[in-house]
């Protein structure tokens, strides 16, 4: 019987201990916070964020340090969450529901554009908002644009995907073509026909003028880059 008053009073002093823990959420947002400031640096635009409520009747033990993490596959972008572990032995986790927004410029089409056609600067114009509310893929830079054609007809006015791009063709199939061997000392220049399209970067077969076939790496400008 003595026993049974043991066992009971230990439990009834746990569950007191429970009732009365509290986590203060104020330190748990200042980590959260201090989290986010690493997380957006680097990206694009002016980058702001909000920490959502944490709940000021939990009933967590008091943490002295925290762990603060994205979960696998998010990313500081838009409505997200971290997740908060105390570091103390047996601690709890949670997640805090994050907003992070990123105010900046992104490319829409100043004109009505063809498919297949080749963007130029003038094909290009800046408008400003919320990047994280746009499409995946939202171009900001027009070095990501110019030079590139269009796989598909656009309107005036029309947010920039990179997935509506294509990169330019730089060597076409019959083309004759510059070949630049290099190696460890050497370098050689020699004529040749491409076999095949190629667009920038990408590995071309050109046949050389005494028939040999070598493949190499297309370059603007008619050229095929071979490495030894």
């Amino acid at each position: 019987m003595h026993l049974f008053r043991l066992l009971f009073l230990f439990l009834a002093a746990a569950l007191a201990t429970n009732a009365f823990a509290r986590q203060d959420p104020a330190p748990v947002k200042r980590a959260v916070e201090n989290f986010l400031r690493v997380q957006v640096k680097g990206l694009p635009g002016q980058a702001t964020f909000s920490v959502g409520t944490i709940d000021p009747n939990n009933q967590l033990v008091s943490c002295p340090s925290f762990d603060v993490a994205m979960p696998p596959g998010a990313r500081p972008w838009g409505r997200t969450q971290v997740s908060v572990r105390c570091q103390a032995e047996g601690g709890w986790s949670l997640f805090v529901p994050v907003h992070i927004k990123v105010s900046g410029d992104y490319l829409v089409t100043a004109r009505p554009l063809g498919q297949g056609q080749m963007l130029q600067d003038a094909d290009l114009a800046r408008q400003h908002g919320d990047l994280t509310e746009m499409p995946n893929g939202i171009l900001t830079d027009p070095g990501q644009a110019v030079g590139r054609t269009l796989a598909m007809a656009l309107p005036a006015g029309r947010p920039l995907r990179g997935d509506m791009l294509r990169q330019a063709v730089v060597v076409q199939q019959n083309q004759s073509v510059k070949v630049v061997a290099k190696g460890a000392g050497f370098a050689v220049a020699n004529e040749g026909r491409a076999l095949t399209n190629a667009v920038e970067g990408q590995v071309v077969q050109v046949r050389l003028a005494n028939g040999q076939v070598v493949s190499g790496v297309a370059r603007a400008g008619g050229t095929v880059e071979v490495n030894y």
